[in-house]
C-alpha cells in the first residue's frame, strides 16, 4: 500500500510541471498547440458579405475565455457548452452601410494566453441623392428625372399610386444612376409623396410635391377611386383578335380579323375612345408544369399591341380570355369546384401565368389595367350547376381572384399600385353583386367588371329589331327596356361605386342591323345604355368583333387592321362617345329617353 501511495503522489507532482512546459504564451497568434487553448485556424480568418450574420466559433480550452471585438459592428456572445474543455461563441456582424471593405480583430485573452482572430466584411451596398432631395412637379403631370449615386443598379419605389416608374433604370457610367418618374395629373388639393431609391439595405427618400392641376383634360391613371371611370372614358374592345383561336392554338387572325397596326389603335383615339381593351387568349402558347413558361413570340405580341394603345395615347386592358370559355379548357371551374386536386393545379398556373405577364409589363405606368380573367362559367351561362352546388363554383371563383392578385403585387415595380379588373362569375352583374368577395388587395386598387347585354336576344342575337319605350310591342323582348338598364347600373352603383369600389362594363353591345329604322333603335339602344354608364358612375367598353356584316354577332366598327370605320362605325363610335363627354347640364338620361326614334335615322 505505501508503494501505491508513493507513485500516485509521484504522478501529480508531474501534472503539475506539465503546464510550465507546454503552456507557453502566444502572442504571436499562431496555431500552436497549448495545453490549455487551442484555436482551430479555419476561424483565424473570418468573412462575412455585406449583410452580415452570425458565425459561431469552437475553442478548446481548460480555462474561461475572454473574446473583445476591436469594432462595434462585431459583437461576441458565449454560448453554452456540453464539454468542460470546449468554449463555444457566436460571433454576430452588423450589415456594412458604408461602400467599403473593412476590417476589425478580436481579441482572445485568458490567463498566461492571447490571440487575434481577424474578421473582415464585404463593401455594402450604398446610395445617395444626387437630385434634389425635395422635388416640385406640374399638377397637371410631368415626367421627370430622379439620379443617385450608387455602387450597384438601385431599385426605385414610389410609396403612392400617382407616381411611377417610367422604363429600366439607367447606369451612367460615373457611378450614377437614373430613372423617369412619371407624375399623374392631379385633380384634387396639393399632394405629395415619397420615392424611396434602395440599394441593399442602403436607401434614400425623395419628397414629390405637386399643386392641383388646371387642365379638365384626364392625362393620367388618378388614385381617387371616384375618378376612374372618367379617366377610362368611353372604350372599345378588340375583340376576335390576340382572343381568336383555332384547335386549342391563340391565332391573332384564325377569326378573319387583320393583324392590329398603331394605325388601328391611332384610328380609335382618334374616334373619341380613351381605352383600348385588348382580350388575350394564352391557349397552345404555355409550356407545362410547373413553370407554365409563356411563349416569348406570344408574349412581345401582346405587348406590341399595348405599346400600339400607348403610342395612340389609350389606356390598355389586358386579361386572360377564352383560356376559360364554357370550362372547356384549363381553366375548368366546374371541375374544379368539386376536385380539390385540379383546383390547386388550376390556382399554381394562374399564379405562374400573371407573374410572367406581371413581370413582362411591369414598368409599363398605369394607364395599363390587368383584367384577371374573363366570362368564367361551365357552359351555362350563369344557369348550370352554379345555381344548384351550394355556392361552390362562386367560392372558387373568389379563390381564383385571390391568387391573381397576389401574384401580381408580388412582382413589385408599378405593379405593386396598378388597377385590377376584377370579375364577378360569368360577368354577370347580378351573380357579381350577389356573390363576388372582392380580394384583399394592400394597394386597394381593384375596379369591379362586368358585361352587360341584356336584353341579349335583341342586342346580340338580332331575334328582335327594335328596344326601348318607342318600339312596337311585336317587335322587342318583353323584358329588359330602360328600367332594367337603371335598375342593374343602380344596384352596381349602390353596392360597389358609393362602397369606394369603381365599375367598369368590359364589354356592351349591340349588333348591325340591315335596315335605317333597325338601325335608328340600335344607335337609341348604345346611347342610353353609355348615357346611363356615365350617369351612375361606370366605364362602358363597346365590344368590336370586326365583323362589317349585319345581323347576329356583327358589330364590327372598325378594321381591325387598318383602323377604317366599318359601316357607320364612326358615327355609331360618335354616339357612344358624346354620351360619355358631353357635360352640358341640358344632356341627361332622361333627355336620351325623350329622343325621337327619327333624330336617329339619318348617319
Amino acid at each position: 500500500m505505501n508503494k501505491l501511495i508513493k507513485i500516485a503522489r509521484s504522478l501529480a507532482s508531474l501534472a503539475l510541471l506539465l503546464p510550465a512546459v507546454f503552456c507557453a504564451c502566444s502572442d504571436s497568434g499562431s496555431d500552436e498547440v497549448s495545453a490549455d487553448v487551442l484555436i482551430p485556424g479555419n476561424y483565424k480568418n473570418m468573412e462575412f458579405g455585406a449583410e452580415g450574420g452570425e458565425q459561431n466559433v469552437a475553442i478548446q480550452s481548460n480555462l474561461d475565455l475572454v473574446l473583445t471585438p476591436s469594432a462595434d459592428w462585431v459583437s461576441v456572445e458565449s454560448v453554452t457548452s456540453t464539454s468542460q474543455t470546449v468554449r463555444r461563441f457566436k460571433v454576430v456582424c452588423q450589415p456594412c452601410s458604408t461602400g467599403e471593405e473593412r476590417s476589425c480583430q478580436i481579441n482572445v485573452q485568458t490567463t498566461g494566453f492571447s490571440d487575434i482572430l481577424a474578421v473582415k466584411q464585404l463593401a455594402g451596398k450604398v446610395v445617395s441623392a444626387v437630385s434634389d432631395s425635395n422635388i416640385e412637379v406640374a399638377g397637371d403631370g410631368e415626367t421627370f428625372t430622379v439620379t443617385v449615386k450608387a455602387n450597384d443598379v438601385p431599385v426605385f419605389s414610389p410609396e403612392v399610386p400617382w407616381l411611377s416608374v417610367v422604363g429600366d433604370v439607367r447606369d451612367n457610367d460615373d457611378g450614377t444612376y437614373s430613372a423617369d418618374v412619371k407624375a399623374a395629373q392631379n385633380f384634387a388639393n396639393a399632394r405629395e409623396g415619397v420615392l424611396v431609391v434602395s440599394n441593399g439595405s442602403s436607401s434614400v427618400s425623395f419628397t414629390i410635391k405637386q399643386g392641383k392641376g388646371s387642365s379638365s383634360e384626364i392625362s393620367g391613371m388618378p388614385d381617387e377611386a371616384d375618378l376612374v371611370a372618367t379617366y377610362m372614358g368611353m372604350g372599345w374592345n378588340l375583340g376576335n383578335s390576340l382572343d381568336a383561336h383555332a384547335n386549342e392554338v391563340a391565332n391573332e387572325t384564325c377569326w378573319g380579323n387583320g393583324a392590329c397596326t398603331q394605325a388601328t389603335m391611332d384610328a380609335i383615339r382618334a374616334a373619341g375612345f380613351r381605352t383600348v381593351r385588348i382580350p388575350v387568349t394564352w391557349l397552345g402558347h404555355i409550356g407545362s408544369a410547373p413553370d407554365y413558361k409563356i411563349d416569348d413570340a406570344w408574349m412581345n405580341r401582346v405587348a406590341e399591341v399595348v405599346g400600339y394603345a400607348e403610342n395612340a395615347g389609350l389606356n390598355a386592358i389586358i386579361n386572360i380570355h377564352h383560356d376559360g370559355a364554357d370550362s372547356k379548357h384549363w381553366l375548368d371551374i366546374k371541375t374544379a369546384a368539386t376536385n380539390s386536386t385540379k383546383n390547386a393545379a388550376i390556382e399554381a398556373q394562374l399564379k405562374a401565368m400573371w407573374t410572367q405577364i406581371a413581370k413582362k409589363f411591369k414598368n409599363h405606368d398605369n394607364s395599363l389595367i390587368f383584367e384577371l380573367m374573363n366570362e368564367i362559367q361551365d357552359g351555362g351561362w350563369g344557369w348550370g350547376a352554379n345555381k344548384t352546388d351550394g355556392g361552390k363554383q362562386y367560392k372558387t371563383m373568389n379563390g381564383w381572384l385571390q391568387v391573381c392578385v397576389d401574384a401580381i403585387r408580388a412582382t413589385g415595380g408599378n405593379n405593386k399600385t396598378r388597377w385590377l379588373g376584377v370579375p364577378g362569375y360569368c360577368t354577370n352583374p347580378d351573380l357579381t353583386i350577389n356573390n363576388l368577395v372582392l380580394p384583399t388587395d394592400p394597394a386597394n386598387r381593384l375596379i369591379v367588371a362586368v358585361h352587360f347585354y341584356d336584353p341579349s336576344d335583341y342586342s346580340l342575337e338580332d331575334k328582335y329589331s327594335e328596344w326601348g319605350h318607342n318600339a312596337d310591342s311585336g317587335k322587342k323582348c318583353d323584358w329588359g327596356d330602360e328600367d332594367n338598364v337603371r335598375k342593374v347600373f343602380s344596384s352596381l352603383q349602390s353596392k360597389f361605386i358609393a362602397a369606394g369600389t369603381p365599375v367598369y362594363i368590359g364589354e356592351i353591345g349591340c349588333v348591325h342591323r340591315s335596315t335605317a329604322r333597325a338601325e335608328a333603335f340600335r344607335k337609341y339602344y348604345l346611347e342610353y345604355v353609355c348615357k346611363a354608364a356615365k350617369t351612375y358612375g361606370m366605364a362602358p367598353i363597346f365590344w368590336d368583333n370586326g365583323s362589317a356584316a349585319a345581323g347576329r354577332e356583327s358589330s364590327g366598327l372598325f378594321n381591325h387592321g387598318t383602323g377604317e370605320a366599318l359601316n357607320n362605325g364612326a358615327k355609331v363610335a360618335a354616339i357612344m362617345v358624346n354620351a360619355i363627354e358631353n357635360s352640358d347640364e341640358s344632356y341627361t338620361l332622361e333627355s336620351v329617353y325623350n329622343k325621337s326614334i327619327d333624330s336617329y335615322m339619318v348617319d
